[in-house]
């Protein structure tokens, strides 16, 4: 298995209001990707999720894949990891 790391990806489009959140959150549940999505004030959707290299990249595979209709770019930041996240939250 490979090191852990931790990603905040932001998306754009039209990503607020159609279940994006919801949707990501059931896919996560099929990978060891563990984290927080928000939707942001100024329409975009916030995704801060810490795994495996390995996992992660299939995750983020699987939500460009299934939610490619509502993406129309993603911002990626890479962030130091908190070690010790067991569970992926929607924030209201």
């Amino acid at each position: 298995m490979s090191a852990p790391i931790r990603v905040r990806l932001t998306y754009s489009g039209d990503v607020q209001g159609v279940g994006f959140r919801w949707r990501v959150a059931m896919i996560a549940g099929d990978y060891r990707a563990f984290g927080t999505i928000r939707n942001l004030p100024d329409g975009r959707v916030e995704l801060d999720v810490e795994g495996s290299n390995d996992e992660t990249e299939r995750f983020f595979a699987v939500i460009r894949e299934r939610l490619a209709d509502h993406i129309e770019a993603t911002e990626i930041e890479p962030m130091l990891p908190l070690r010790g996240l067991t569970t992926f939250t929607i924030v209201r």
